[in-house]
């Protein structure tokens, strides 16, 4: 991937101005319901739910797309390109779910969110934005600090080193799927790039879906939570973390998103009675004040 021209003038990292950082809360708000709407979405199977979800959020992106007059799919010359994005993104996607079914929520939760780590790497290295030496400190804080929140504990045997591969699979995934969502800003409008990049990893996560059918989960209310789960934390969720990816630095984004992990904690507290254990409280304390230490810029002399 090669860093796309912009007329648009930017920082030494990549940001250019607030705007990245509110539109990525905004994400945060919406990436929050998804644990909640996934669970009410049961007995659907995780991959149904995957690709349920993608093609859903495709439809609505696509549709706004249309009312913007941007296109419907990108030029020809770059469909090969965005069947690699669509990869990483079924890739992401897939790789978590897969990761359940052999490691701990805990676990795969915080490995996946060491995804900044990976953001950050991958920013510089493909698109040459590194970030400021002193706020690798505030990474590193932000990633311990979600593990904290999930509650990580060491205990391995086979079984959870497979799962816990898989979660880094995601991990990686994820910090590709962010710098490839920064490197097409100055080449496609916002909803070209989405609508085609979920339509085709929800297209490439249809097999595992046929493979798990399951017919007794089609009636109306797991449905209006696959809905909604389409609707809200991805094609809404999604499509606002590609918007901040394409105004600020893609660590930035990526650390605020990290917070999906404490904002579903909260709605669990309030829509189903769960209320959050001192390690979840602890590690979100420490999860803010590492994005906080990448936030906040130096004064100039």
């Amino acid at each position: 991937m090669t860093p796309p021209r912009s007329a648009t003038t930017v920082s030494r990292d990549g940001s250019e101005g607030p705007a990245g950082t509110l539109l990525a809360l905004a994400a945060v708000v919406a990436f929050s319901t998804s644990p909640i709407l996934v669970l009410w979405a049961a007995p659907l199977r995780p991959f149904e739910i995957t690709a349920g979800r993608l093609l859903t959020a495709a439809a609505l992106v696509w549709l706004l797309g249309r009312l913007n007059g941007q296109p419907f799919l990108p030029r020809r010359e770059d469909l090969l390109r965005f069947a690699g994005f669509g990869l990483i993104t079924a890739l992401h996607f897939a790789s978590y779910i897969a990761s359940l079914n052999f490691t701990t929520i805990a676990h795969s939760l915080a490995i996946v969110y060491t995804a900044p780590i990976f953001v950050t790497l991958f920013s510089a290295t493909l698109l040459k934005e590194p970030i400021a030496g002193r706020k690798w400190l505030g990474v590193l804080v932000t990633v311990i600090g979600i593990g904290v929140l999930a509650g990580f504990e060491p205990r391995m045997n086979g079984r959870m080193l497979a799962g816990d591969l898989l979660a880094l699979v995601s991990a990686i995934a994820f910090g590709l799927y962010s710098v490839a969502g920064r490197s097409q800003r100055a080449r496609y409008g916002l909803f070209t790039y989405t609508g085609a990049v979920y339509g085709l990893a929800g297209l490439l996560t249809l097999p595992a879906a046929a493979l798990t059918f399951t017919p007794a989960g089609y009636h109306p209310r797991p449905l209006l939570a696959l809905l909604g789960a389409g609707l809200i934390p991805l094609g809404a969720g999604h499509t606002l973390y590609n918007a901040a990816l394409r105004r600020t630095h893609a660590t930035i984004a990526n650390l605020i998103a990290t917070q999906e992990v404490t904002g579903g904690v909260l709605l669990g507290m309030l829509l189903l009675g769960q209320i959050p254990q001192p390690n979840e409280v602890a590690g979100a304390g420490m999860a803010l004040i590492g994005i906080a230490l990448v936030l906040i810029e130096r004064p100039h002399s």
